[in-house]
């Protein structure tokens, strides 16, 4: 029995360390300061989709590298519910400072949808990033701002880069998955 309870400890950790990992601003912080001054976009609307970029994008990469592991569900599971608390609160927060309801949960289930959507319609991609780059920048207000593919595309690579090392240091990587 102690090993089950071990087992469920260790997976609310990772769970935890990645909630910690994607509400982190500090690479959101880097990009911004790499975004190039002549990108054709409003740069808050970068700096705001960066974060939301990077929680689903840790979210979408657990999923991706445990595809066939008895943990995926559970870390998954763990994950979202860490990432719907932390997003209740933020829409209690900021619905107060903008006057109305937000519901930044909401927010990233939509994004997720159309970045995962978008995954869908180009099977022949040759690498997911090469998909979520121009609809970060879609996302941002100018698909054609390649400045701003190219950030969203940082974003993305780095976070599901960081989440697969996470998982193969705990030993828990989907073997075969790349």
């Amino acid at each position: 029995m102690e090993n089950v309870s071990e087992a469920k400890s260790g997976i609310e950790q990772a769970a935890e360390d990645l909630f910690n990992f994607a509400v982190d601003r500090e690479d959101v912080k880097v990009l911004m300061a790499n975004l190039h001054k002549a990108a054709d976009i409003q740069r808050n609307s970068v700096e705001y989709e960066l974060q939301i970029l990077k929680i689903i994008s840790v979210g979408w990469a657990i999923s991706f590298y445990l595809e066939n592991r008895p943990e995926k569900d559970r870390l998954a599971a763990c994950y979202w519910r860490a990432i719907e608390a932390f997003s209740k609160n933020l829409s209690e927060t900021s619905g107060l400072i903008v006057g109305h309801p937000i519901d930044y949960f909401q927010i990233l289930k939509e994004r997720l949808a159309t970045y995962v959507n978008s995954l869908q319609q180009k099977p022949e991609a040759p690498e997911p990033a090469v998909v979520i780059g121009p609809e970060f920048a879609l996302a941002c207000g100018n698909r054609n701002d390649v400045f701003t593919v190219m950030t969203g595309s940082r974003m993305f690579i780095a976070a599901i880069g960081s989440v697969k090392q996470y998982l193969e240091a705990l030993g828990l990587k989907q073997a075969g998955v790349q």
